[in-house]
């Protein structure tokens, strides 16, 4: 769904003040500092987003001490997001043409920040192999998908249940032209809290839970299932959903997740989707209250609910900045935007999540102090 590289143009340039060797690039709807001179504006480039990982060839050993990683910078006093090449960089045979995605092509892999989680999944994962297979080993056959599949599947490890959508959000600095077409649509907009993605389902009378990408085993020493456990939301969703099939999801955070930022004792998890499985659909925003108080749940904190939605990313980044409410000492770690009514447009269907309306504005401030 994302494309960590892509040929893109540079709308503008900008110098930056007391800088001379530097200036101020705009790539779609990001902002980032370029050598002067190095672009003009209208040029196509190869825009390399934050979170991408370039791989160790000659032509990037400079990213070599940040571990070949782009990652959000402030340099001079401008924040800095995603690194810009020249269209020489892409292989003699490619063809150019603007917004094509190159990330295969550089081989270009994804940064993940969720270690909590994937420890988590490893902690759960260790079963997979047979106690006798030496690790050298492991880490051959684990390279192959059908022997993954294999020990998973013996080990009591799922794949996510293909009924319910993964929980993900784009960024808004790629979304111009759908905040053009719903520009003034009447919006509310959540904290976006920094911890483990969870999902817990009941599908068909079976109840689980889930990790960001798997269906993990009934176990209630990791923190997934022990919380889910110890709020008895198996028994709460029997008791008010019946036979229904549904999914909530949400953030599980706390303890030994994302380093605690919000520095809370034990583990929590603040919902932010309802997913009515049968009706293939996701709850709106009242929706999504009226479940988290039948529960006796939380929601993630709602920050506004008649926001008029601005087609200016710098003003909803601006947005996206401040404190979070569960901790004012905290960032937060940005917000997520949607309509109150919900919104389905398969003409962005390369981007969202269901063709759903629903986006992210991630706080260039904390990405600055956790180095994420």
């Amino acid at each position: 769904m994302r494309n960590l590289a892509s040929i893109q143009k540079i709308s503008n340039l900008e110098p930056i003040p007391n800088a001379d060797a530097i200036e101020k690039a705009t790539v779609l709807g990001w902002q980032l500092v370029v050598k002067k001179g190095e672009f003009k504006v209208g040029d196509l480039c190869v825009y390399c987003e934050i979170d991408s990982i370039l791989p160790e060839k000659p032509e990037f050993e400079f990213l070599r001490e940040r571990k070949f990683r782009i990652k959000t910078l402030k340099i001079r006093g401008q924040i800095s997001q995603g690194i810009c090449f020249p269209i020489s960089i892409l292989p003699e045979k490619t063809k150019i043409v603007e917004g094509l995605d190159v990330t295969e092509i550089l081989g270009i892999k994804k940064w993940e920040p969720y270690q909590d989680e994937r420890r988590c999944q490893k902690q759960v994962g260790k079963i997979m192999y047979p106690k006798w297979m030496p690790k050298w080993v492991q880490k051959i056959v684990h390279r192959f998908k059908f022997v993954r599949e294999y020990y998973r599947k013996n080990s009591g490890q799922k794949s996510f249940p293909s009924l319910i959508p993964k929980t993900d959000e784009t960024r808004v600095q790629v979304l111009q032209k759908l905040l053009d077409k719903y520009k003034g649509v009447k919006c509310y907009y959540t904290e976006k809290l920094d911890g483990s993605s969870i999902t817990i389902y009941q599908i068909n009378g079976k109840f689980g839970v889930c990790s960001r990408n798997v269906d993990l085993k009934r176990d209630d020493t990791n923190k997934f299932w022990r919380t889910v456990l110890e709020h008895d939301l198996e028994n709460k969703f029997k008791k008010v959903f019946g036979d229904e099939n549904i999914a909530l999801q949400g953030e599980l955070i706390g303890e030994g997740i994302q380093g605690n930022k919000y520095r809370l004792k034990g583990n929590d998890i603040y919902f932010f989707n309802v997913f009515f499985i049968n009706k293939n659909a996701y709850g709106n925003m009242s929706e999504l209250i009226d479940v988290c108080q039948k529960l006796n749940e939380k929601t993630v904190p709602i920050l506004n609910t008649d926001y008029e939605l601005s087609n200016s990313i710098p003003e909803l980044v601006e947005l996206s900045k401040g404190n979070s409410v569960l901790n004012n000492g905290t960032l937060r770690e940005g917000i997520v935007i949607r309509p109150l009514i919900e919104i389905e447009d398969s003409e962005f269907h390369s981007q969202l999540v269901k063709n759903r309306v629903s986006f992210k504005s991630v706080n260039p401030e904390f990405l600055i102090k956790y180095g994420e």
